[in-house]
């Protein structure tokens, strides 16, 4: 059993870690043109990752940290999706299309907000442009269960979508009212069950921990029922509370929320109940079947962390299409759209791609990616590959990294070797932790405390 009291001790703000550099280091002085040049001059063996932003949503949920546009109005969604046309037009002059698609994701915002006509246009301009993808390509959806039909899901089955990720949080209606997100077990139960109709190949659902009123007992309900639906994998998020960055949050009454130490004793109880339920952990907040093909990826040592969360398509140029995108390119580059729809339309009005800043990753970027991602991916280091990849001697090169990691080694949390880094059952909760000392630009951002969420 945790000291919980103990471990609070490292509940600090941290990033999340989908990308590193993280977005705060992105800026405009990687400019338009670099982009353009990384995008045309990219190996053409290496494959390619798309992801579409659909940022639309009826009503805000107060939780949520993505990138939305609240509306009623069909013809903004119309409009939105002349302008994702036209993006591609402006893309394909830079991208070489015959390069294969091995994965695709559309995220939101809520996809399914568009119609099943909608979705089908969307995705006939898609593949009229990319028109290789991988016959196992993974090819998924982010689905709000309150927005979906037979018919929405029938068009993606058709088009080759093979994955689907359901939004939950809480089934306890009082947390949910909270949240402004009333969501009945029925309604997500119908979304399930047309999921399985339609042969989706995995089905993912998200529940957050640390929303308003929760406590150890609530969540215990909520996993009780969600556990019914049987889903192939599980991401149990720890609620990143930013009011300062996103507004909906400001709804919500701080007082409400969990402590600490609470929230930790709602990811061990997690933690114990989904293995005894036949998942694994694999990464950070996410559990698996053993059977899934992220469980057999840690198994290796090869899973991966994009900003589409773990894959096991690592080594593809990731783009991004729509408002507010992420792409990546595989160790080299990020690139960001606008977030303003004003920006975003304008620049495609002028013929040009809808980039508003960037990043480009120089050798210590990447080396220090390179550790960390392998930490945030499979809870482990493997000293030895990482000397051999870049010729580097591990312990001088993180001398200052190792230092401060100490007090995690001496309460047990993790185990440093001449060979490994590696973490115990509480390093899995803390691997954000285990993970900062790594990091070349936590020292700008430590006297902010409006910067991260908590990393507990």
């Amino acid at each position: 059993m945790l000291d919980f009291a103990k471990f609070t001790t490292y509940s600090k703000p941290g990033p999340r870690y989908t990308s590193y550099p993280t977005a705060l280091e992105f800026s405009d002085a990687f400019a338009y043109d670099t982009y353009i040049q990384k995008l045309e001059n990219r190996d053409k063996k290496r494959p390619l990752s798309l992801y579409f932003h659909l940022p639309f949503c009826r009503n805000a949920c107060y939780f949520c940290g993505c990138n939305v546009v609240f509306t009623s109005k069909e013809e903004k969604l119309l409009r939105y999706i002349d302008y994702l046309k036209r993006e591609m037009e402006i893309l394909v002059k830079h991208v070489d299309t015959s390069r294969e698609v091995i994965q695709m994701h559309f995220g939101g915002g809520t996809p399914t907000f568009f119609t099943a006509e909608q979705l089908e246009n969307i995705i006939k301009m898609i593949k009229g442009h990319f028109k290789n993808f991988a016959k196992n390509a993974e090819i998924s959806c982010e689905i709000d269960p309150r927005h979906i039909n037979e018919e929405q899901m029938k068009v993606m089955s058709e088009a080759g979508f093979n994955r689907v990720s359901f939004g939950i949080q809480d089934f306890n209606e009082k947390v949910q009212i909270a949240v402004h997100r009333v969501q009945p077990y029925d309604i997500t139960q119908k979304a399930m069950d047309l999921a399985r109709k339609y042969n989706m190949l995995s089905v993912n659902v998200d529940l957050i921990y640390g929303l308003p009123y929760q406590t150890l007992e609530t969540f215990k309900e909520t996993l009780d029922k969600v556990i019914t639906l049987n889903p192939n994998r599980f991401a149990v998020f720890n609620y990143a509370h930013v009011p300062w960055l996103k507004k909906t949050m400001r709804k919500i009454d701080e007082t409400t929320l969990p402590r600490p130490d609470v929230k930790l004793q709602i990811m061990q109880y997690t933690i114990e109940f989904m293995e005894s339920h036949g998942y694994k952990m694999i990464g950070m907040d996410h559990f698996a079947k053993p059977d899934d093909e992220l469980f057999m990826a840690i198994e290796k040592g090869e899973l991966h962390r994009n900003f589409q969360g773990y894959t096991t398509k690592g080594g593809a140029d990731l783009i991004g299409i729509g408002l507010t995108s992420i792409g990546e390119g595989a160790a080299d580059y990020y690139a960001q759209n606008f977030k303003d729809m004003y920006a975003y339309e304008a620049a495609i009005d002028a013929g040009r791609l809808p980039f508003e800043r960037g990043a480009t990753l120089n050798e210590d970027d990447k080396i220090r990616q390179f550790v960390i991602m392998e930490l945030m991916s499979n809870f482990k280091l493997d000293i030895k590959r990482f000397e051999k990849t870049f010729n580097l001697v591990f312990s001088e090169y993180f001398a200052d990294a190792l230092i401060e990691l100490q007090p995690l080694a001496e309460d047990g949390i993790i185990k440093i070797t001449d060979e490994y880094i590696t973490c115990n059952q509480t390093g899995t909760l803390l691997i954000r932790n285990i993970s900062m000392p790594f990091d070349a630009y936590m020292g700008k951002h430590a006297q902010s405390k409006k910067t991260f969420s908590k990393t507990v």
